[in-house]
């Protein structure tokens, strides 16, 4: 069973400067829990779920908690100042879109997919067709495609969706799998023929297929970086975003923070893929390209002059080598 027999062909997105409010919405009117985020090209650069909207933590929530009052309120009357105050904080789907984003093409097997969603630990993935969203998978598909197929069987675990996964495993992520032959007779110890070598060879066998694993989720990893650092470099900072960065900083610094993290973006986009910034050389602002360089123009033009600082660090070092950057704006001691 393949992507395009079970996706869901009529995908809801949304635009990299699509409000929040307007997802959540979309969200709400669609009875959908998430969107992708689409460029003018139609390939999916990130998506937004409720989680999203609502915030990973107490903090974030406790932040939001009026603009989701505001939204659900329909025919209530709101006075125009605390509308005024909310539509003034509004973010936009690229400030809270999660990416890179795992995506499969029309002819990959339901089994690689259930696969992907456990090892990714997602609910959805983009369908492709020449880098254009076609459809989307999510877990009910997968569901619904095995309740279509899958004869009635009483559930091994309680509980209907419970027992679905169960035969979910069964079919999705281990498809060979057949029911177990009936016992044979124990074979005397005159007919067992061991060979070591035979053991090592199946030991190797098992070996390069993990590394085969291992290696075509690297390359998906390192094409979902390389489409994002295209992004990244072709994208300007708007004057609407920008100030939309500052108003962030404001609200970390009424919760008590010492500096805003104003962008996240991957080491490549660094002409030395971030060595300077790893070593903190005075001239790291210099290898800077795309959206980077444009902030730092940004802010030496509008917040150094008024004793704001910007900080350039290295936020993880997969394989031991420079991953992503953050550029912070700075302002406590």
């Amino acid at each position: 069973m393949k992507a395009n027999e079970i996706m869901t062909r009529e995908v809801i997105s949304v635009r990299p400067d699509t409000p929040t409010r307007q997802i959540a919405r979309l969200l709400l009117d669609h009875g959908i829990s998430a969107v992708p985020v689409v460029d003018d090209a139609g390939t999916p650069i990130g998506i937004v779920s409720e989680g999203d909207l609502l915030g990973r933590n107490e903090e974030d929530r406790e932040a939001r908690r009026d603009w989701w009052l505001a939204l659900l309120a329909e025919g209530e009357t709101l006075n125009p100042d605390f509308v005024s105050n909310l539509c003034a904080q509004e973010r936009v789907a690229r400030d809270i879109m999660a990416g890179p984003v795992v995506t499969v093409e029309e002819n990959t097997d339901a089994s690689e997919i259930a696969r992907l969603l456990q090892s990714h630990h997602v609910k959805r993935v983009p369908v492709l067709r020449d880098e254009r969203i076609v459809g989307i998978v999510s877990r009910a598909d997968l569901l619904r495609a095995l309740a279509e197929q899958a004869p009635v069987a009483a559930p091994r675990r309680e509980g209907f969706i419970a027992g679905a996964l169960d035969a979910l495993d069964e079919r999705f992520l281990h498809p060979q799998r057949v029911e177990p032959p009936k016992p044979a007779a124990a074979p005397k110890p005159d007919d067992v023929r061991l060979d070591a070598a035979e053991f090592r060879s199946l030991v190797t066998n098992f070996e390069h297929k993990e590394e085969r694993a291992r290696e075509d989720e690297r390359q998906a990893i390192a094409e979902q970086r390389r489409r994002r650092l295209a992004e990244l470099i072709d994208e300007h900072i708007s004057d609407e975003r920008w100030r939309s960065l500052l108003h962030q900083a404001r609200g970390a610094a009424e919760r008590g923070d010492k500096e805003f993290m104003l962008l996240r973006f991957p080491s490549q986009l660094c002409s030395d893929s971030g060595r300077a910034i790893n070593v903190t050389e005075p001239d790291w602002p210099s290898t800077l390209r795309g959206d980077a360089a444009e902030i730092y123009l940004r802010w030496e033009r509008d917040l150094k002059p008024h004793g704001f600082h910007l900080a350039a660090r290295v936020i993880d070092f997969p394989g031991g080598v420079p991953g992503d950057i953050g550029l912070f704006l700075v302002w406590g001691g």
